[in-house]
């Protein structure tokens, strides 16, 4: 295995990026849409550590022509996290709004090279998925879990896509011929900047859809790190140590993880906070968790290894 150059530089700035910020955020007292303006910076900062570190580790599991095409998605990607928190820093410094923002020709340009590079490493990461599905891993649950946290992480990345259209109050400022300075938001319902969880800001008043796209991008860190718990564990509890077991809740977990991701989203989508959910939200929230237990007890009882499920099955 290969460590990934590029992405853990990218890891490496990001930190100390991370680390610049939480100075501004202790230096400089300016609010921007409601929250300290060094904050959005350290967040996206301190998740790109994440995700990068995470990229570089999956491609070192690569190998022959697959890794070599890996490498070089892997650096499309880290080019695309530089671009990306550039633009956020360079928006931050002159005191106005990175994302949306299309007050001014500059500004329009800069959201505009932001949302073709989001794209980019949305489709990168699409490749990457692919070839991780098709290279095989000696370890079944871990290779389950690899590939299933992809392609939910691949599904939290693109709800960030619903956040590009432009809101009611948006539509009706542009039908109305006048030129808003901001198309899209992350809240649904309510205007952004409005009251918010601490660090993540996410509404409490009205729908969020950051919620959605944080939880379901960072099952890319999720499952496998539930894979290796249950390896752990197999070493104290001998039920676990069939592969098949570990592999029948890998399974389950990313079922019920995708459930959540879903409900969030839609939560969201329908102007809800997500800490003040209606019964309708609740109960469909019930119906995943009920189901997902049921298939923890399933995954648990059952004594054979047939079950495989397909994305596993690779990894013989």
């Amino acid at each position: 295995m290969t460590r990934h150059r590029p992405l853990i530089v990218v890891a490496g700035a990001m930190a100390l990026l991370a680390a610049a910020c939480l100075a501004g955020l202790w230096l400089d007292d300016r609010m921007l849409v409601g929250a300290p303006i060094w904050l959005k910076a350290f967040k996206f900062a301190t998740s790109t550590v994440i995700y990068a570190t995470t990229l570089a580790w999956l491609i070192s599991l690569l190998d022959g022509r697959r890794a070599r095409t890996g490498w070089w998605l892997g650096t499309v990607i880290a080019a695309g996290l530089v671009i990306e928190l550039a633009a956020i820093v360079g928006q931050i410094v002159r005191g106005t709004e990175s994302h949306f923002n299309v007050a001014t020709p500059f500004d329009t340009a800069v959201w505009a090279v932001m949302a073709a590079t989001i794209m980019l490493v949305f489709v990168a990461t699409l490749g990457l998925a692919v070839i991780l599905i098709r290279q095989r891993l000696t370890d079944r649950p871990a290779a389950l879990a690899i590939r299933l946290g992809v392609l939910i992480a691949l599904a939290g990345m693109g709800i960030a896509y619903f956040m590009t259209g432009p809101t009611p109050a948006q539509l009706d400022a542009l039908e109305s011929g006048a030129a808003p300075t901001l198309i899209g938001a992350h809240s649904v319902g309510v205007a952004d900047g409005g009251p918010g969880l601490p660090l993540l800001g996410w509404s409490t008043v009205g729908g969020d859809l950051r919620a959605g796209h944080f939880i379901g991008l960072h099952g890319l860190q999720a499952l496998p790190l539930l894979a290796l718990g249950l390896s752990l564990l197999s070493r104290r509890w001998s039920r676990l140590r069939p592969s098949g077991v570990r592999v029948r809740l890998i399974a389950v977990a990313a079922f019920g993880y995708a459930w959540l991701t879903a409900v969030v989203t839609w939560q969201a989508l329908r102007g809800q906070s997500l800490i003040h959910p209606d019964s309708l939200t609740l109960g469909v929230a019930g119906l995943g968790l009920l189901a997902t237990l049921a298939g923890a007890v399933w995954a648990l009882r059952t004594r054979t290894d047939r079950a495989d499920f397909g994305l596993a099955a690779g990894a013989r």
